[in-house]
């Protein structure tokens, strides 16, 4: 059946991810196959030292990827979106969405890349021996609590940013496994909420005398493939403004970018891991077994089907390689040549190539906030040089490249070195690794494994949501997750796979022990640069 066809009659599933610069809605076929692309960017904002997005642009920026969607149906096949087989939303996962009883918000969206938890993350971490992230939504919780605010009195409903844009869309208060994951620890067994951790927190919030428990306030726990409810009349017309989207469409759990992420890497079986790396950085590798002690540097998360997952996270990415490529585009433009912005990313990663395998001493950070990893609790950006260091463009490109994986490096020595895990294959995906055979070459060389890079890579979370909505109705009778993955959606796609150079990996662990060794100077330029 045609693409046109597939549209017309519903047989299409939607995936909607906001992501940290960018919310995208990608419209599959069944076979995961892109039909139609709607994209909206936007950037997160500092307010009284607490990264947020406001609600205002989180309704009008969800709205706004759906307009260009509709339009892009309605370009491409001459038809206008009304029926949908089935719908997923996605979001950054971790943060703090806190509403009350008639839903109205009552603090701050805070996001992940928000370390103002740290007494709270460090108190939960002791109390359930779990390491508790300070990004995760009950470290923001508990936080709240010690700060005394007085909105958590009146607290109905506390959820992820996928969590509650699902609630719009369906009224359901329900969450994917693997996003909970981010908001409280997770017991794999019961694919639930860890009841024991669940009994100590409210005994240890019990003496405020708030009316609710955990479970009132959390959304519940669903697993990929099972019902999430379904999109409301209200739902449909926050989301098309036109009027045009029917009601009645069936919708997945909602999942965070990392469930997300292993889904459209075909990452969700033990032993296979992925690395997303944009505006943050994240490797996860599904476990066999548990770690054999806790980590501060690593999450213990879920796949979107509840496997115990590790995962390293790098709150930043790319954000100051982007700038940095910004700048350079200003500098063509003084020069009188207008360069086109993907042009110039491929030049410059290319060029990058060129350099020498440990940067040529060169160093740098790109820390535009705290990074968990590194026990760095405000960001400040840093690029450094000796007198004897090899300064030219190459190398300057490629040590803001290596950079981008640092934090990610350093969490995943300790699984693949210290814990002895198993990986069979690494997927790399997000815009890292949009320039054929550079970001790709570096993480290989960085994880000491080879990487590969689908050529789906770059439709990203967006994609991989649209899948677990497509397996919701198109799965057959106790088909896995994994399984339709591999034999039903990756079966007949392509990728390339980079085998890790020794004189790269020995470069790049040359790189680590100059970024390890420069902490502390990021330590100082947060005492000292408070302007």
């Amino acid at each position: 059946m045609d693409a046109k066809r597939l549209i017309i009659e519903g047989k299409t599933a939607l995936g909607i991810e906001l992501g940290s610069t960018r919310i995208k809605g990608v419209l599959v076929d069944f076979q995961g196959q892109v039909l139609a692309v709607g994209i909206h960017d936007w950037e997160n904002s500092l307010v009284d030292n607490i990264w947020t997005y406001s609600l205002e642009d989180i309704h009008a920026g969800v709205r706004s990827c759906y307009s260009s969607l509709r339009k892009a149906v309605e370009e491409k096949y001459g038809v206008t979106l009304e029926n949908i087989g089935a719908i997923g939303v996605s979001a950054m996962m971790h943060g703090y969405m806190a509403l009350d009883k008639d839903g109205n918000q009552i603090a701050p969206f805070q996001t992940w890349r928000n370390t103002n938890t740290q007494k709270a993350a460090d108190e939960l971490t002791e109390l359930f021996n779990f390491n508790i992230p300070l990004r995760w939504s009950v470290a923001h919780l508990y936080q709240r609590i010690l700060d005394g605010e007085k909105h958590v009195a009146q607290l109905d409903y506390v959820s992820t940013l996928s969590g509650y844009i699902h609630w719009k869309l369906t009224g359901k208060k329900v969450i994917g496994v693997g996003d909970a994951s981010g908001m409280f620890p997770i017991d794999s067994d019961t694919h639930d909420y860890d009841a024991d951790m669940v009994e100590k927190f409210d005994k240890l919030v019990e003496p405020y005398g708030y009316p609710w428990k955990l479970r009132d306030i959390f959304p519940e726990v669903l697993v990929a493939g099972e019902y999430a409810g379904m999109l409301t009349e209200e739902g449909a017309a926050f989301l098309d403004e036109t009027g045009g989207l029917k009601a009645q469409i069936p919708m997945c759990p909602p999942e965070g970018d990392a469930g997300t992420g292993m889904t459209a890497t075909n990452s969700v079986a033990p032993r296979t891991g992925n690395v997303s790396a944009g505006t943050s950085t994240f490797a996860m590798i599904v476990l066999e077994k548990q770690l054999s002690k806790v980590y501060r540097e690593i999450d213990m998360v879920t796949t979107p089907t509840g496997f115990p997952c590790a995962m390293s996270h790098a709150n930043n990415g790319t954000s100051d390689l982007n700038a940095w490529v910004s700048l350079f585009g200003e500098f063509a433009e003084l020069m009188g040549m207008k360069a086109n912005t993907g042009e110039l990313f491929e030049k410059l990663y290319t060029h990058s190539l060129e350099g020498d395998p440990d940067c040529g001493g060169l160093l740098a950070y790109g820390y535009y906030s705290g990074e968990n990893i590194t026990m760095i609790n405000e960001g400040r950006l840093a690029f450094l040089r000796t007198a004897g260091s090899k300064f030219n463009l190459a190398n300057f490109m490629k040590v803001h490249l290596y950079t981008s994986l640092g934090a990610v490096k350093l969490g995943m020595d300790i699984l693949m070195k210290d814990e002895k895990v198993k990986v069979e294959r690494i997927m790399g995906h997000g815009g890292f690794f949009k320039t054929k055979g550079v970001g790709q070459r570096y993480l290989a060389a960085s994880v000491n494994v080879p990487v590969t890079v689908m050529d789906t890579a770059s439709e990203g979370g967006a994609w991989g949501i649209a899948l677990l909505a497509a397996y919701l109705v198109d799965k057959k009778p106790d088909e896995k997750l994994e399984d339709y993955l591999e034999t039903r959606i990756f079966k007949e796609l392509s990728g390339e796979t980079i085998q890790p150079y020794p004189e790269d990996e020995e470069g790049f662990q040359t790189f680590m022990d100059h970024y390890v060794a420069g902490l502390e100077i990021e330590k100082r330029a947060i005492d000292i640069m408070n302007w």
